[in-house]
């Protein structure tokens, strides 16, 4: 007997509107990774793309435990000899709190077709507003608050 598996059509995809205002960035990111791949669903397969959309908000809210925001390191590297870019968690947050948990999420999904089209499915903002009102996103609360 052949297992059923749900046609890309079939597959009902939800708006999920997640608020990180205080959340620990690993573990909001891992739970938000798991979110795009589907795996919070019952018709979860691993060769298809059967998540939700997330919409993000508050991302400069979000925080690092211990000594991270000084010892944290994020790279650029434009190609040339010498183009290294180098800043830390805190000059990111600063700079563009979005980036932060695009790369953490970007990091713990599959670094394949499947990984990059379920990474569109994420939208990031830093402050409280989003232009997504019209897909009415439902609050999704993560399980971990911390």
């Amino acid at each position: 007997m052949a297992t059923p598996y749900p046609k890309p059509n079939e597959i009902e995809r939800k708006w999920l509107l997640v608020d990180l205002s205080g959340q620990t960035l690993g573990r909001a990111a891992s739970q938000i990774a798991s979110l795009l791949r589907g795996k919070h669903k019952p018709t979860y397969m691993t060769h298809a793309d059967a998540g939700d959309f997330v919409v993000c908000v508050n991302a400069e809210k979000i925080r690092l435990s211990g000594r991270k925001l000084d010892q944290k390191q994020y790279h650029r590297f434009t190609g040339h000899i010498g183009n290294l870019k180098s800043m830390t968690a805190r000059e990111l947050l600063a700079k563009k709190p979005e980036e932060v948990l695009k790369q953490a999420v970007r990091r713990m999904l599959p670094r394949t077709a499947l990984g990059r089209a379920q990474f569109k499915k994420l939208k990031v903002y830093a402050g409280a507003e989003h232009p997504h009102a019209a897909q009415k996103p439902e609050p999704y609360t993560l399980p971990y608050q911390g």
